[in-house]
């Protein structure tokens, strides 16, 4: 363990951005190795997928109040809007011969390291097996064909899995030793944009824990070096449940039947030319899973529900036209109701999206700098998210932080110094404007030390701030504003600016939400206008 807890430690540090210099990096780009942002499993039978998601009346009001509407049946049709309004195309934009696609996801850079897969029992339209998500067409890929009895079995009730995978090189490419940690991150916005698409059909997500990383890889197919010859690796991640909270499949007999599987295609390869990141490597090889129990549902109290946002939009709507602002006007301000609106949607709620796919206590704290919020003091605030925390951060952080009860009486929100901090925003985000002309910037404190105690919850810790970036980015489109995640930050100038040392508390990704301007260079087209 102390092996391990080593090894974390030091790609820690050496992948954190500081004043002296960044976190090593491809130090610049090679246009010839771009990778393709669509995997592609060549030779699988491939089902179509309508695009149903306009007619999904669901609310985004309603899902962040939890008020789920009757869970839709589970067939090709309902399975078609989960991805669409999940990992499905929102959009293509062009600039002259360029264009691009956006996600319902968003990704770091836009390169999408992320994969998903449905594993499922026979249902309407569909037959019992492996399928890969080719967001490009819409479409499910073939993986796998098993014994239907024997796989359905497994399931024991209605639902059905998403397996979610990564690959490492596609954000390597840009980003280089730093990248491992913006997968994470991905996976953590993918787990709350899938919760968030269930539950507007009515189902609730649970993430398996306890799945090991070997069980996931077998299940999705990532495993089978046949497949990927040419192409690259793909690391198993996690397993999301959708269907009956109570109940899990069984993934042993999942595997089981497995092993007499009809498998189909072998993996594209998305890039001619590789840059070998062996510290990518190495932290992949730390934080492997083996087994964990699955936890115990927190006692989590329930508050009342969040103010009404500005905008009601429907869920599919505000899911397609989630955008990451590029720039800032520095001028915008929103209401107080709004910015504890948004608050009070960070917090954890048994059987709300996206914190129903999470089952353990929350680690990860929210350090605000706020700039333009009407009614609320310019300064430094803390949204402590698990009251248990608050004496451990007390005793880590500045001792001369006023700790002092602010906003609603149920939003555990302290006011920690009042000061105007645009200028530690814009420094503390690599030196970038959006930092210090936002309406508020936000720091995720992650309590660092669980995962040196149990390395595979590095990643977790990086899932959960992902997680709390989907919030926000929907969040800000319902107030009528912007958001964007900040993954080039100085990680030690926010923890001096907290008064944190050692390794107790870290800083693992920034956020910043306000009034963003539109490029009316670029072009915006339907997704799935273009045809491939």
């Amino acid at each position: 363990m102390d092996r391990l807890k080593h090894a974390l430690l030091d790609y820690h540090e050496r992948s954190k951005h500081r004043l002296s210099g960044y976190a090593p990096g491809p130090g610049g780009l090679d246009w010839a190795t771009q990778p393709d942002p669509f995997r592609v499993f060549h030779g699988t039978p491939r089902v179509g997928l309508p695009l149903a998601a306009d007619i999904l009346a669901t609310r985004y009001n309603e899902l962040r109040c939890g008020t789920l509407p009757p869970a839709h049946g589970i067939d090709l049709s309902n399975l078609a809007i989960l991805f669409e309004l999940s990992l499905g195309l929102s959009a293509w934009k062009t600039y002259g011969a360029q264009r691009w696609a956006l996600r319902c996801n968003p990704s770091s850079g836009n390169l999408h390291p992320t994969e998903g897969y449905l594993l499922c029992p026979a249902l309407p339209g569909l037959s019992a097996g492996v399928y890969h998500y080719l967001s490009r067409d819409h479409a499910l890929e073939h993986r796998a064909a098993v014994n239907e009895q024997q796989w359905t079995e497994a399931f024991s009730e209605s639902g059905v899995l998403i397996g979610i995978s990564s690959i490492h090189w596609r954000e390597a490419w840009k980003y280089g030793m730093r990248a491992w940690r913006y997968c994470q991150q991905d996976c953590g916005h993918v787990i709350a944009a899938m919760s968030y698409a269930a539950a507007a059909l009515g189902w609730q997500t649970r993430l398996i824990e306890a799945a090991a990383d070997d069980a996931v890889g077998d299940l999705l197919g990532v495993d089978r070096r046949e497949d990927f010859r040419d192409a690259e690796a793909e690391a198993p991640d996690l397993l999301l449940w959708i269907g009956s909270p109570e109940t899990r499949p069984d993934l042993e007999s999942m595997r089981i039947a497995l092993e007499r599987a009809e498998w189909h295609g072998r993996a594209n390869q998305l890039s001619p030319g590789h840059v070998m990141w062996p510290d990518i490597d190495s932290i992949h090889r730390v934080t492997h899973k083996t087994y964990t129990r699955e936890p115990l549902s927190p006692n989590v109290e329930r508050r009342p529900a969040p103010a009404t946002p500005a905008l009601d939009l429907s869920f599919a709507r505000i899911a397609r036209q989630r955008r990451s602002a590029v720039n800032f006007d520095g001028t915008t301000r929103i209401s107080d109701a709004a910015f504890f609106g948004m608050l009070a949607c960070l917090l954890t709620h048994p059987d709300t999206p996206p914190w129903n796919a999470l089952t353990s206590p929350a680690e990860v704290h929210a350090a605000l700098l706020v700039h333009r919020v009407d009614g609320v003091e310019p300064g430094l605030y803390m949204l402590v998210r698990n009251p248990e925390a608050l004496p451990g951060l007390q005793r880590s952080l500045r001792s001369e932080w006023l700790w002092q009860k602010t906003g609603p009486k149920d939003l555990p929100l302290y006011l920690l110094l009042p000061y105007d901090l645009r200028a530690a925003a814009k420094l503390i985000c690599c030196h970038q404007d959006i930092g210090a002309d936002s309406c508020f910037a936000v720091g995720m404190i992650a309590r660092f030390e669980i995962a040196l105690n149990q390395p595979w919850r590095y990643r977790y810790l990086f899932w959960e701030c992902g997680v709390l970036g989907q919030v926000l980015y929907l969040e800000a489109e319902a107030a009528g504003v912007r958001a964007t995640g900040i993954g080039c930050f100085f990680d030690d100038e926010m923890h001096a600016l907290l008064g944190v040392t050692g390794h107790t508390w870290q800083s693992l990704y920034h956020f910043t939400v306000g009034g963003a301007g539109d490029d009316e260079r670029l072009s915006v087209v339907p997704p799935y206008d273009i045809q491939p």
